[in-house]
């Protein structure tokens, strides 16, 4: 795809949500049933993906770590976003890597210590590209690239999260 095929697909939606605001606004869905032992079979739209504990925590390693996915989130979402604004903006990529790498410590998840917060500590995004931009191209890719990839916006705003539990099961 080059930068004028994106814009033909992209302006009418623009418009569109330029004219009626509300019409940008979606609300992208997630889910997974419980499995087997500590498990979960996530829906992701093309396939199943079954998450379980990392072997840190006392998984076998057989099963998706939530963390790793959430890094494959980061490295999915960048990586598009990325591949958009370089077609936007006329850089050509003859060949680009993304990966990402984060530090935990497990005795926050595992409550060994209330003083070790649960989650990733730190997370490094790397993008390896081959192109002949300049420098100055390359580094507006990247602070475009944060600025419009949905996951990474996600992460370094803290955004809220509301949480609901029902229990369909009635004690009597």
């Amino acid at each position: 795809m080059n930068s004028e095929e994106l814009k033909k697909i992209q302006t009418p939606l623009k418009d569109k949500y330029r004219e009626t605001p509300d019409s940008a606004v979606y609300t992208l869905k997630a889910k997974g049933k419980l499995g087997e032992g500590i498990s979960c079979k996530i829906e992701t739209g093309r396939a199943l993906a079954d998450a379980g504990l990392h072997p840190a925590t006392g998984g076998n390693g057989m099963l998706a770590c939530s963390g790793d996915l959430l890094l494959e989130a980061l490295v999915a979402c960048a990586g598009v976003t990325l591949g958009a604004v370089a077609t936007s903006i006329g850089i050509n990529i003859k060949e680009g890597f993304v990966r990402a790498e984060g530090d935990l410590d497990f005795r926050g998840t595992l409550g060994v210590s209330k003083e070790i917060p649960v989650g990733f500590k730190d997370i490094r995004l790397f993008f390896d590209l081959n192109s002949d931009a300049d420098q100055e191209k390359i580094q507006t890719l990247l602070k475009l690239t944060e600025r419009y990839c949905v996951v990474y916006q996600t992460i370094v705003s803290g955004t809220k999260i509301d949480t609901k539990i029902t229990n369909s099961s009635v004690l009597v």
